[in-house]
């Protein structure tokens, strides 16, 4: 099926995270990921799908260190440990509101995202109970998994050939897997685009760990976000749009890049492990 080529986690949610060489898959996802989240006084997560209130998260990088502890390094080059009064104050200052990082979500917390204009970037009945925020954008409101920061899935997947299959259909567009913020990257060789969707339901393992194929990953506009020393692209999104909308449970054709993943079985994931099928030919 293909070979691990990158894999990478975001220990904070929305902020730029740390690429690996190997990880350790627990139940709940890779260690370490989206273990933590921005909170606003207002309940709110923080999460760069509303990019006009949150997008300041991606010019900062968070990571684990060697003892397990959450690190945050801001745009200007300083680092703080998570729990430090300082890192919250600076992101506060940052973000134009008082914030703090939080290891825990609060039960009623709220995840806001960014309505886009193209066509299957949230369902159509999200879509008309949208409202206009402060901020002057087009949102929608949703929680997070209950007793985590994941949107959904615990483990996102995207192959090289689904990459390909875009970079054809638009040559301006810098398809770099890491606007997507995956957890792995499989090489999928020559591959046709969109492989992955015929691993929905399906059993695969990926070095020691093995998992379930969960559901096409839709996708919001964080693809489209300056990432690191990636620029704004708007047209990433709707390239994907155009080529790739498909159902999704009951929400209709939404634009959909990558898998979701659960995992089934934990251990150990390392680059160049191989992905093979575990439930039959």
């Amino acid at each position: 099926m293909g070979t691990v080529t990158a894999l990478a986690r975001y220990p904070v949610k929305s902020m730029l995270g740390e690429p690996l060489r190997s990880v350790a898959v627990t139940r709940t996802g890779l260690s370490g990921d989206r273990t933590h989240a921005v909170l606003d006084d207002a309940g709110a997560i923080g999460s760069v799908k509303h990019p006009r209130k949150w997008g300041q998260l991606l010019d900062c990088r968070s990571r684990l260190t060697d003892d397990g502890a959450v690190q945050v390094e801001l745009p200007d080059g300083v680092t703080f440990p998570v729990g430090d009064s300082g890192l919250d104050a600076r992101l506060s200052e940052l973000l134009g509101r008082p914030v703090c990082v939080s290891g825990s979500a609060p039960p009623h917390s709220t995840l806001e995202r960014a309505v886009p204009e193209y066509e299957g970037g949230v369902p159509d009945a999200v879509r008309a109970r949208a409202t206009v925020d402060g901020t002057g954008e087009e949102i929608t409101v949703g929680r997070v998994v209950p007793g985590t920061f994941f949107d959904f899935g615990r483990v996102h997947l995207v192959t090289t050939s689904s990459l390909a299959r875009l970079r054809a259909v638009y040559p301006g567009g810098d398809f770099d897997p890491r606007r997507f913020r995956p957890n792995l990257v499989v090489d999928t060789g020559e591959g046709p685009g969109f492989v992955e969707d015929t691993w929905v339901d399906r059993h695969v393992r990926v070095g020691e760990a093995l998992f379930r194929v969960v559901l096409p990953t839709p996708r919001c506009v964080v693809p489209t976000l300056g990432h690191d020393e990636l620029g704004p692209d708007p047209g990433i999104m709707r390239a994907v749009a155009r080529e790739h909308r498909i159902p999704v449970f009951d929400l209709g054709r939404l634009a959909c890049f990558g898998v979701y993943l659960d995992v089934l079985e934990p251990g150990t994931v390392r680059l160049g492990d191989q992905v093979t099928r575990q439930d039959g030919p």
